[in-house]
């Protein structure tokens, strides 16, 4: 059974009431319970921080031991060199996610200190954005 762990990071606790226009109406937690029906052969493990240390600690501390991280560092992906440099450091691939189409939003957007190191990138498909990273990983 191949573990997977998704690992989120700035205000997407939030998700279901921030900005639904953007990012739905379905709150995350209510979303990786379909994911663990819909992939029961994979262990999905969570974790959401608004904390940039924390999502590097995070990083460090699974980065040895899963079979794949799947990253949305939301805000952070375009200001955090270190985060970036933490997916460089270990040893599991990473796939960036993000739920809106990034470059179809402010022009800061479109620059990830994270997708040069990532195994993959996948934009603009709202939540399914997940799903299509658990199958990269199959």
């Amino acid at each position: 059974m191949k573990k997977l762990i998704i690992i989120n990071g700035p205000n997407l606790n939030l998700l279901g009431k921030r900005e639904p226009e953007i990012y739905g109406h379905q709150s995350f937690e209510d979303y990786l319970d379909l994911l663990k029906v819909k992939f029961p052969d994979v262990k999905i493990d969570y974790y959401q921080s608004n904390v940039e240390g924390e999502l590097i600690n995070k990083l460090q501390e699974v980065g040895f031991s899963y079979d794949g991280i799947i990253l949305n560092a939301a805000a952070y992906t375009h200001t955090s060199v270190g985060i970036g440099d933490a997916v460089k450091a270990i040893e599991t691939p990473v796939v960036e996610v993000h739920i809106s189409n990034t470059f179809s939003r402010e022009a800061y957007r479109h620059q990830s200190y994270i997708s040069s190191n990532a195994a993959g990138v996948i934009l603009g498909f709202g939540l399914m954005s997940y799903d299509l990273a658990i199958h990269s990983f199959s």
